[in-house]
């Protein structure tokens, strides 16, 4: 594609798909967590249900900042809401959508470790191959940026952002993301809301 950017976009389907084998994997190496720590924010949604998965209702979460935008990133990230319960002496799953650099996955293992866990493992559903931590359990390994279901809209912003910054039509960009696989009246919908969102702000 013309700007270097190419995109997966995952189905709910697919992703629920992927979670059932990584719960499989997960339980066929006899893992049984005390906890799930879901990394804010794109693991939240594959630590619930990751939680519904292997029956077990004990969720946390922990904030690690590190995205700016669409193939941009900070040189390093930061813990920016501790981990929400106590993992003294626990085994902790912790749960993201995907290992991009690895960088915060890296610090989040830090972090528990310094509250005491005593086994941490980490599940992805994603994993890039310049990650510079392998995740424990992951489902599939890949290059192309992914475009979650629950951060189309955001995603869509970052990519409006790219394109302007770029000078280049953010009709473009609509095609691009529909040759991808997204719904044409979705991203028609979210481009409108973000143009009408800038102009008021303008």
């Amino acid at each position: 594609m013309s700007n270097g950017l190419e995109f997966e976009i995952p189905s709910w389907e697919q992703i629920y798909e992927m979670l059932i084998e990584l719960a499989d994997r997960i339980q066929r190496n006899g893992l049984e967590p005390d906890v799930i720590v879901g990394v804010s924010r794109g693991g939240w949604v594959p630590a619930r249900i990751m939680s519904d998965l292997l029956e077990n209702p004990e969720l946390a979460n922990v904030k690690a900042e590190f995205y700016l935008g669409v193939a941009e990133t900070k040189g390093e990230p930061v813990i920016t809401q501790p981990v929400s319960t106590s993992v003294k002496d626990k085994k902790v799953l912790v749960m993201d959508d995907v290992a991009d650099t690895g960088k915060s996955l890296r610090l989040v293992k830090t972090h528990l470790s310094k509250e005491g866990a005593t086994d941490i493992k980490i599940a992805t559903i994603y994993y890039k191959p310049w990650s510079v931590l392998t995740p424990d359990y992951y489902r599939k390994k890949t290059s192309l940026w992914v475009i979650f279901p629950w951060e189309r809209k955001e995603t869509i912003r970052n990519i409006v952002k790219k394109y302007e910054q770029q000078k280049k039509p953010i009709e473009e960009a609509n095609k691009q993301l529909v040759r991808s696989g997204l719904d044409q009246k979705l991203v028609d919908r979210f481009i409108r809301e973000i143009l009408e969102g800038k102009r008021e702000i303008d």
